[in-house]
């Protein structure tokens, strides 16, 4: 099938442009393109097959194909204000009607005519179910009662209200992993709607996507990105307003989100020269686990905000780039499709918001343990979201969880995946954690180093030095800042070899991660870099970002003469109390600067 579909769709810089058919059923797949005289191999795996190169881009493309079967896909809009794969798949018949896909199975129906066929449900009949008082979806073909679920809906009742007595798949499918209707109790299965009444629905591509596909089709291949901050000046172009703003967005003037990258800046090398630096090695352990580099792929939520294959797609770039990947609590792919695509000897980390429900999380850790996760980092900066404003403005169609009764429509995605954290987390939940599973605990948001103490005497096995990529407290330190400070007060806790110390923050190159190390940190995470490039490119863009800093980090271990990790020391470093001057303009504070297409 992918080489039938190359074949159609050729690129202007030798790579191929995939074509995001978003969980098209296997079955139905392969009868169209056994009709199309076409082939479609056994690609993917499990019940929900995806057929999609996650390594290539993307782009809008509608073609006929021969005179009896039309294929339209469009790839990377923002449909329902989200970059997501959406596709109208059309195949005559002999009665004249066509057939799309069964997701949204349709034939034209005229309006009031009910025709239930066996036991299946009309469609005529889940239109009546359009209120709080009795509220109806359909989701991948199948009607839900969602009443009960209304007011413990995640994402708030808004949101399907507005979808209440319709098909909620476009909707539903880019931000919830493919098991997630499973584990709500309050959804009744209704039954089947029946395909015959469905009315035939025709997706016009908004303004936005199509702006968003004719970009896609002029993306340069990831080889053009030279750093991490043409990789972000590219993706907001792929990205929708909704995603971009939840991507990008950080707390109240964005003032901390900033510092986290000048930060840095004020840190200056003291290189040594003449030593022999012809084979210089960045592998080390995260947490005891082998690494090729210093790093990590922070936790980052709703990775198919950007790209179908989500989070999958950073799981499987780790693999190849021998790097260590942390799983966000709100990922957008599930656990077992992260574990299925996770290589034999690859380590994952298990990224935790601690629940209102402690049965809920005693739950959650019990299962990310047994599926063979390495490590828990749990979040401690974010009991509460952050005001980030960006997201609030766009909003989407998304809505906060019920507050004393207040719907919190228009809040932005942050507020609408948030309101299941308990706010009340403590210092005696630790312990309770460490009774539940046996997994390295490390806490990820120390912000000061009187909570590094305190987190070093409870027992945990590290923290990490982070204040959420600046999306929480405005004007809250930045890591590199805190790293400082603790290596000046308490240098025994960054010394002690059973305490891990990270960072996470502001990070954007190799030699931001090697000033790190100087001063201590055990390894330094990066988050939003990953969400970009997997927007731009999938698979093959993460391995991109890893291969830039992959070359920063090496490179900057030889000019600063040394050819192995514990050589960099403390003295290597200085404190330089000013800014220095951003000649030529940079992208982290200046306009992104623009890559042309090759």
């Amino acid at each position: 099938m992918k080489q039938h579909l190359h074949k159609l769709w050729p690129t202007t810089h030798g790579t191929h442009r995939a074509i995001g058919m978003s969980r098209i059923r296997p079955t139905f797949m392969r009868q169209r393109l056994q009709d199309l005289g076409g082939y479609m191999g056994a690609g993917g795996s499990g019940r929900h097959r995806t057929f999609f190169d996650s390594g290539s881009a993307a782009a809008a493309t509608a073609t006929t194909l021969g005179a009896k079967a039309k294929l339209a896909l469009i790839f990377g809009g923002a449909a329902s204000t989200f970059a997501l794969t959406y596709y109208q798949f059309t195949t005559p018949q002999a009665n004249g009607s066509g057939q799309v896909h069964p997701d949204s199975p349709q034939s034209p129906v005229a309006d009031g005519e009910s025709k239930p066929t066996g036991n299946m449900i009309s469609y005529e009949e889940v239109k009546r179910h359009n209120t709080a008082e009795s509220c109806w979806v359909i989701i991948n073909g199948i009607v839900y009662d969602v009443t009960e679920f209304l007011d413990v809906h995640p994402g708030g009742r808004h949101v399907i209200l507005k979808a209440a007595g319709t098909d909620a798949t476009r909707l539903f499918t880019p931000i919830h992993p493919p098991n997630t209707l499973e584990t709500f109790p309050n959804l009744i299965r209704v039954g089947a709607v029946d395909p015959e009444t469905v009315p035939k629905l025709i997706f016009e591509p908004t303004e936005e996507e199509k702006r968003i596909a004719e970009i896609r089709a002029n993306l340069p291949p990831p080889s053009a990105a030279l750093n991490l901050d043409d990789i972000e000046g590219l993706a907001q172009g792929v990205l929708s307003a909704t995603a971009w703003a939840y991507y990008s967005s950080a707390g109240d003037d964005e003032i901390t989100n900033r510092e986290n990258s000048a930060a840095y800046w004020r840190f200056w090398f003291r290189p040594r020269v003449l030593n022999k630096i012809s084979h210089a090695s960045p592998t080390t352990t995260v947490l005891s686990f082998p690494s090729s580099l210093p790093i990590f792929v922070a936790p980052a939520a709703l990775a198919r905000l950007g790209h179908p294959g989500g989070e999958v797609n950073i799981t499987k770039a780790a693999a190849k780039e021998g790097i260590i990947q942390g799983v966000s609590n709100n990922a957008s792919c599930s656990i077992e499709e992260i574990m299925e695509a996770k290589e034999a000897n690859q380590h994952l980390f298990f990224q935790l918001y601690m629940n209102r429900s402690r049965e809920a999380s005693e739950a959650l850790l019990q299962k990310v343990e047994k599926a063979g996760f390495s490590a828990i980092f749990l979040t401690v900066d974010a009991a509460v979201p952050g005001k980030r404003e960006r997201d609030q403005r766009v909003k989407g169609d998304f809505a906060g969880p019920a507050v004393n009764g207040q719907d919190r429509a228009g809040n932005g995605v942050a507020q609408a995946i948030s309101g299941y954290q308990d706010p009340d987390v403590c210092w005696d939940d630790i312990p309770w954690i460490q009774n539940i599973t046996k997994l390295p605990l490390i806490l990820k948001g120390i912000q000061c180093v009187e909570d590094a103490e305190k987190a070093y005497e409870s027992g945990v096995q590290g923290i990490v030095l982070s204040n959420h990529g600046g999306r929480q407290l405005d004007f809250s330190p930045a890591p590199i800042t805190v790293l400082r400070e603790l290596r000046e007060r308490r240098p025994d806790l960054l010394d002690d070899k059973n305490f891990h110390v990270f960072v996470d923050g502001g990070v954007r190159r190799g030699t931001d991660v090697l000033k790190a190390l100087c001063l201590g940190a055990r390894g330094v995470g990066l988050g939003r870099p990953f969400l970009y490039a997997n927007s731009l490119w999938g698979e093959e863009g993460v391995r991109r970002a890893v291969q830039i800093m992959r070359e920063e980090i090496v490179t900057g271990m030889q000019l600063l003469g040394v050819t192995s990790l514990d050589q960099l020391k403390p003295e290597m470093v200085k404190y330089v109390d000013r800014d220095p001057a951003r000649i030529p303009p940079t992208p982290r504070f200046d306009p992104p600067r623009s890559i042309q297409s090759s």
